[in-house]
């Protein structure tokens, strides 16, 4: 198969494979550290926080195939839409959560 470009397409399960088994061991990782309390609360937080944008690029990377060395511009489009979502969704919560923190101390 080939892409309009003439660039040849190389469907195989391997860069799945690879990106599952990354993505068990990043999301296995915060578990173990709030489950076991092996770091101070705010080091936790930073790594769980480091943690997860590293997911995210393994997920851009090997599941959406999406390489930043050679992406052409709809690529680069959808990711700074998602940027932009993923901005709105993690400050939205933390707005609420300590919004609703504050109110309960009231």
């Amino acid at each position: 198969m080939e892409l309009k470009s003439g660039i040849p397409v190389e469907r195989t399960l391997k860069p799945y494979l690879i990106g599952l088994v990354l993505a068990v061991v990043l999301t296995a990782i915060p578990f173990g550290l709030v489950a076991t309390g092996a770091l101070p609360r705010e080091t936790a937080l930073v790594v769980i926080a480091a943690l997860a944008l590293v997911q995210i690029l393994v997920h851009l990377r090997f599941f959406l195939h999406i390489d930043l060395k050679t992406t052409p511009r709809e690529n680069l489009v959808a990711l700074a839409f998602a940027a932009v979502l993923i901005c709105i969704m993690v400050g939205g919560s933390l707005w609420i959560m300590f919004d609703l923190y504050h109110r309960m101390m009231v």
